[in-house]
């Protein structure tokens, strides 16, 4: 298969593809409707991407291997019961995540929403099932709204040794593992610390607002999550995080991806955080480290000089599977592709809509 790119933005779906001359741009798709999420899906082929239709609701559309796209099935919640106290509402406002399930999981799918509702689907998204066990947790009630009024789920990881060892990123509401498929959960966010917080409820796990999280394929036990006040790393399987201080570049941000294959290695796009929201001295760059955060390096060459206000949401970088491509949309527009881990980068588009989310695939 050829590499490819996907790119979910504001007014639509945008799609490269890698040949022997170069990337192009070779289709596109829902002009002018929002992309919230995409999903190419390694195992067979398919392609799934979000839409929130805002009046029309939120709608997911699929597309077999090679095929058209085509609408399926969305996540829905239960009617809430009368009476309930819950002050969240019980209805899909954003589909913020896509996930395949494990290689040997056929059809296996899983979706975070706004407000904070983790969704399976066994078919292929033929038919979608709340993860009561996550919803009724009495703990979720302790999650509040991060970028987004409500708490959502943005981040899954799947462990690619066992399917069923799941964990979930929420933004506020710490991080979430499942060890048997969905059924039992637990806050495993220890050692996080939420600097907005007050002293006394600083470390509470749940008060942690992990802006996006990513697993080392080949070493899923390693994780990075760019938080809102700093970078964490667990080594140990998110049973417990420690805290990276970098000492030349800023430690907010959304964006986060990791190697594949070198646990050590790990990317992020730094910003001014809270209010200002943008590059720190308005200098769009990438930062890398390759010693596990013991130091970190910009890199910017072929990315826009300052002045530049590119800001990149959470799933705004993405690598391939190789670690050496690396694909990095903004708000305003911007899409830049390296394929030599970041050292250089080159513009495939600086005039697209607001850009949602990045996806590599094959090659």
């Amino acid at each position: 298969m050829s590499k490819r790119l996907y790119v979910a933005t504001r007014k639509g779906l945008f799609t490269y593809e890698r040949d022997t001359a170069g990337w192009r741009a070779v289709a596109t798709h829902f002009l002018g409707d929002p992309v919230s999420a995409v999903l190419p899906d390694a195992r067979d082929g398919s392609v799934y991407a979000a839409l929130n239709l805002g009046h029309f609701g939120v709608k997911l559309r699929r597309a077999r291997r090679g095929g058209e796209f085509a609408e399926c099935a969305v996540p829905a919640y239960p009617e809430k019961p009368a009476g309930s106290d819950d002050p969240l509402p019980w209805s899909v406002s954003q589909i913020w995540s896509l996930v395949a399930g494990g290689a040997d999981q056929p059809g296996v799918l899983w979706a975070g929403t706004i407000p904070g509702g983790l969704f399976r689907s066994a078919d292929g998204g033929d038919s979608w099932e709340l993860v009561r066990a996550l919803w009724d947790h009495p703990q979720r009630r302790a999650w509040g709204g991060g970028g987004y009024d409500h708490p959502g789920i943005h981040s899954i990881c799947v462990d690619p040794r066992d399917a069923q060892v799941v964990r979930a990123g929420v933004s506020t509401g710490g991080v979430w593992t499942s060890a048997d498929g969905g059924r039992q959960w637990r806050c495993t966010a220890t050692g996080m610390r939420a600097a907005y917080m007050p002293p006394a409820q600083a470390y509470d796990p749940v008060a942690q607002d992990a802006h996006r999280m990513v697993q080392c394929r080949n070493r899923p036990d390693v994780l990075w999550v760019q938080h809102h006040n700093g970078i964490f790393v667990s080594r140990d399987a998110a049973a417990s995080w420690t805290e990276i201080a970098p000492q030349n570049v800023s430690a907010f941000g959304f964006a986060a991806a990791v190697h594949p294959e070198d646990p050590d290695t790990a990317w992020f796009v730094p910003a001014v955080k809270d209010e200002c929201r943008v590059p720190v001295n308005a200098e769009l760059v990438v930062s890398r480290t390759r010693d596990g955060g013991a130091s970190f390096e910009k890199l910017s060459r072929g990315l826009p000089p300052a002045p530049a206000y590119d800001l990149v949401y959470r799933h705004g970088l993405d690598v391939d599977a190789a670690g050496r491509t690396l694909a990095l949309g903004s708000t305003t527009g911007g899409l830049w592709l390296s394929e030599d881990g970041g050292e250089r980068w080159q513009a495939l588009n600086t005039r697209l809509p607001p850009i949602y989310a990045v996806s590599l695939a094959g090659g």
